[in-house]
């Protein structure tokens, strides 16, 4: 293993005199281009090694330059399960992953708008629930090559293997003279477990420590329901091992819930995540905590839910009105477009309709027709029951025949228009008095929708991370409505009784509904990766994921 630097001795390694000693190597290996992805910093315990990465991490850069630098993340491994720390590095690095391997997956294949690789400090390897889990993951995000890693781990324990595609591992060693700890420095979850099948005790527990006892079976002597513990009260709602439901549900949803958050928040989320077979007793316990939190559950449909049964994974969503009020479209991977009753997400049939292949958008019209844009970005039209002006049927024609030369990325519908986004970053409106176009993002566009309110207006969302408002025939605004360090995945508006609402979803799991014409913006991270989002005309948000279908409500 070579040292971060200097030269190494013949053995490979680097002895540090002191903390100051290991500070210069640490920030040599930071500064070298050429050096491994993965540095090991090791020594007896109290030479020093957390501090080392602590200060590290809160290291300030002294020039303009500087602060262009890598992120520097620090992730105490301490009580840790790979998955509670797979989770946390995935949102720190504002990515979304259900698993340690699909963290690895998405760094691998994602884009990233990082300045130059992100450095991960891992303090307390030798202290981690799962050390062997936890070793195999930092070698194969090593291995990835779009992280840096620093892993403190004490000296004499086995060491994370060296990348496949690396040039070896770097190695400092602070040495074998123990020095007093450094004071106030967290070294990770303490304490025994809560009981798990508590709602209330694990909303208010550490949540890396409720995961790692959830992934683990560690569990308090004694509790129902554990390990551990005596057989369980006769519960009804899933085996022991499951906690009554609890266990699938933290599963479902863990990455958010192990953000820091007030237990209210956290219980929203915990109540969202519950399917239909959980255990009775948990919901209004679950309701309860989460009386003060910024949103209400209406209703929830997961994976293997019976009743009503679970409408599949969602790729794209709308909320119809006109002759289809109250009914949602939910389209799913293959191309199959389910109408679900809003008020419970009960079945009301399918979309007829022949487009091969997935379905990139849809939008449903006040007439009761529904344009769809297909993978390709073509336009396919599927009337409703009521015969369609011809004026409608002449503007459809045009836009279908504009997108079969120059497809579309996004597909929005408004009384007399359709909207268009592209790969360029431009919005178009065609509409019955012509044509109307603005620059509206750099870089694709991947949603867009419109509300046909007092003062109609396009809302468009972008691979650049903003979220910009249109009214045609004007200029677009300057600023954008919101604007974040992610690409938007989705977004859609509507006017409701408290005026017109837009629902954002970006690619780190943030789902936000912004109020145009001002006042508070609620935020919720639902944990999966959010594919679809939409408002309904009564002020609801929708989210779709791959295993889920939540309606939220705003509280109050």
């Amino acid at each position: 293993m070579p040292s971060a630097t200097p030269p190494p001795a013949r053995d490979g390694r680097r002895p540090a005199a002191d903390a100051e000693a290991g500070a210069d190597a640490l920030l040599g290996w930071l500064t070298d281009p050429g050096a491994p992805p993965l540095c090991l910093v090791t020594g007896a315990p109290g030479s020093g090694k957390t501090a080392l990465l602590h200060r590290l991490a809160a290291h300030a850069p002294r020039s303009a330059r500087a602060r262009r630098r890598p992120a520097r993340v620090l992730v105490p491994l301490a009580g840790q399960s790979a998955l509670g720390a797979a989770w946390t590095v995935a949102d720190r690095l504002g990515v979304v992953a259900r698993s340690a391997d699909e963290l690895v997956d998405v760094l691998a294949t994602g884009e990233t708008r990082s300045t130059g690789r992100p450095v991960l400090l891992l303090t307390d390897l030798h202290a981690a629930a799962e050390p062997a889990a936890l070793t195999r993951l930092i070698a194969e995000l090593a291995d990835v090559g779009r992280v840096r890693l620093v892993v403190e781990t004490r000296g004499g324990l086995p060491a994370p293997a060296a990348p496949r595609s690396a040039r070896g591992v770097a190695l400092v060693d602070l040495g074998g003279d123990p020095a007093p700890a450094a004071p106030g420095i967290p070294v990770g979850p303490a304490g025994p477990p809560p009981d798990l099948s508590d709602p209330v005790a694990v909303c208010v527990a550490d949540p890396l420590l409720v995961t790692t006892a959830y992934v683990t079976g560690a569990a308090p002597a004694g509790v129902p329901g554990t390990p551990d513990g005596p057989e369980p009260s006769g519960r009804p709602g899933g085996s022991a091992g499951d906690h009554g439901g609890l266990r699938t549900a933290w599963m479902r949803a863990g990455q958010s819930l192990c953000r820091d958050q007030a237990p209210a928040d956290r219980a929203l989320i915990l109540l969202a995540a519950l399917g239909d077979g959980a255990d009775p007793r948990l919901r209004p316990a679950l309701a309860d905590l989460a009386r003060t939190a910024p949103w209400r559950l209406r209703w929830a449909r997961h994976r293997g839910d019976l009743t009503p049964p679970w409408p599949g994974p969602v790729t794209v969503l709308g909320a119809a009105g006109g002759p289809l009020e109250g009914t949602l479209l939910v389209g799913d991977r293959t191309g199959t477009v389910r109408l679900l009753h809003e008020s419970d997400a009960g079945s009301a049939g399918r979309l007829a309709h022949t487009v091969p292949g997935r379905i990139a958008a849809l939008a449903p019209a006040p007439d009761g027709t529904v344009l769809l844009l297909d993978d390709r970005g073509r336009l396919h039209v599927v009337r409703g029951a009521a015969p369609r002006p011809p004026y409608l049927e002449r503007l459809t024609e045009a836009v279908s025949a504009t997108l079969a030369r120059h497809p579309g990325t996004a597909l929005a519908a408004v009384a007399g228009s359709v909207v268009v986004g592209d790969r360029l970053g431009s919005v178009h409106a065609f509409g019955l008095t012509g044509l109307h176009q603005a620059a509206s993002h750099s870089g694709r566009v991947t949603a867009v929708t419109a509300v046909g309110s007092a003062t109609p207006f396009v809302c468009s969302g972008g691979a650049d991370g903003t979220v910009r408002l249109w009214t045609p025939g004007r200029d677009p605004r300057p600023e954008p409505l919101a604007a974040r360090p992610s690409p938007v995945v989705s977004l859609h508006a509507a006017e409701t009784p408290d005026g017109p609402l837009v629902a954002v979803a970006w690619g780190d799991g943030l789902v936000e509904l912004h109020r145009t014409e001002g006042g508070p913006t609620l935020s919720v991270r639902p944990g999966p990766p959010v594919r679809a989002v939409a408002v309904t005309g009564a002020g609801s948000l929708l989210v779709g994921t791959d295993e889920s279908l939540l309606c939220l409500a705003p509280n109050g």
